[in-house]
């Protein structure tokens, strides 16, 4: 039977039947029922939750925590993940899994606590020093952040890479009903763990940590990377098969373009979408898809200036070289007049390609 949750509730349950231990995070808007919802379940639970003193020391925890093969998770917004990126960094210089959430809110600096698209680049990007990258899945619905974050856990360890799931402050706040999954329990222990067992120290095993491997950790991380390309490319497809305009939008802003699209093919308009459920590794084989009469991509953001559509010009390029098109709504949701009016622009020739 479904259940009327709100966003963050939502992704709180999910992470604890998909077998979270450890939670510990900071408080911050628009992400905190997230904790609120946690402080008080896991202990009904047995499970140990933490709240942090800073984001800094949060994602240290995570840090400890995923060395011992526990499942853990740590959420935020924008500027507790900027403070959360070195220790993001030693997670995956290590190759422990765990769970990221980040629900966005708009701006630089402190933001505000609008809703919006703004850290796509940063998150999918790595977002700290060194070469890696996390796997970033954005929910379009409270369903979706349901079944993404179920599945986050086992995609992490499947991999030894942190999973960052990237919401947005609507998203988190709204209210929608959902089926929940059963509980499940994680692997009992990993051979890479730390587990305290033994009496004595257990000392790094360089030789089973190809990233200490300074001769062939390029090659090794090259492949891991490809590897995860190749099997986790996530989209979701619609209204292809005769589009001349293709839109492309993630998160909620697909929600909107997704009935534009409707309403355009309704006035006989060949429009299409593609919406991007895994950010990195972005789905560039949907734009394969695309078919020969398409004249370009129009992209729709919640964001100021732009930061999918780098991707989408990337995934153009190795796939059929159509101009991009994009229409950035600042911190605002995109509206169904908004999106209409950009595809009249680009039909008419009005609109000036961004790549």
């Amino acid at each position: 039977m479904k259940k009327m949750l709100k966003g963050n509730e939502a992704a709180a349950e999910a992470a604890l039947r998909a077998g979270m231990q450890f939670y510990t995070g900071y408080p911050i808007t628009p992400q905190t029922e997230v904790m609120e919802y946690l402080s008080w379940r896991m202990p009904e639970l047995g499970r140990s939750f933490v709240q942090a003193s800073s984001e800094v020391e949060a994602i240290n925890m995570i840090f400890g925590a995923a060395a011992t093969g526990t499942r853990c998770l740590t959420s935020s917004c924008g500027p507790g993940m900027s403070l959360k990126q070195e220790g993001i960094s030693y997670i995956c210089f290590n190759e422990l899994p765990c769970v990221l959430l980040n629900v966005q809110r708009w701006g630089c600096g402190l933001g505000s606590m609008s809703s919006a698209q703004t850290d796509y680049l940063r998150e999918t990007r790595g977002g700290g020093n060194g070469d890696y990258r996390v796997i970033v899945l954005a929910p379009n619905s409270v369903q979706e952040t349901v079944d993404l974050m179920y599945g986050a856990f086992d995609l992490a360890e499947k991999y030894r890479i942190p999973v960052l799931l990237l919401s947005e402050g609507s998203l988190g706040q709204m209210v929608e009903p959902c089926d929940l999954p059963p509980f499940k329990e994680g692997p009992k222990e990993f051979d890479w763990a730390y587990t305290g067992k033994y009496r004595h120290c257990r000392a790094i095993d360089f030789d089973l940590m190809p990233m200490y491997d300074v001769v062939n950790s390029s090659a090794y991380m090259r492949e891991k990377h490809a590897r995860i390309t190749a099997a986790e490319q996530r989209w979701e497809s619609y209204e292809l098969e005769d589009a001349e305009y293709v839109l492309c939008a993630f998160g909620l802003t697909s929600r909107v373009v997704k009935e534009t699209v409707k309403l355009l093919r309704a006035k006989g308009e060949r429009v299409g979408m593609i919406r991007p459920i895994s950010l990195w590794p972005f789905p560039v084989d949907a734009f394969r898809q695309v078919p020969e009469c398409a004249k370009g991509y129009i992209c729709i953001e919640g964001n100021d200036c732009g930061q999918m559509i780098e991707d989408v010009a990337l995934a153009a390029k190795v796939t059929r070289n159509l101009p991009v098109y994009l229409r950035a709504t600042g911190q605002f949701t995109a509206t169904t007049k908004q999106i209409m009016e950009t595809c009249e622009q680009v039909r008419a020739g009005k609109a000036k390609e961004v790549f």
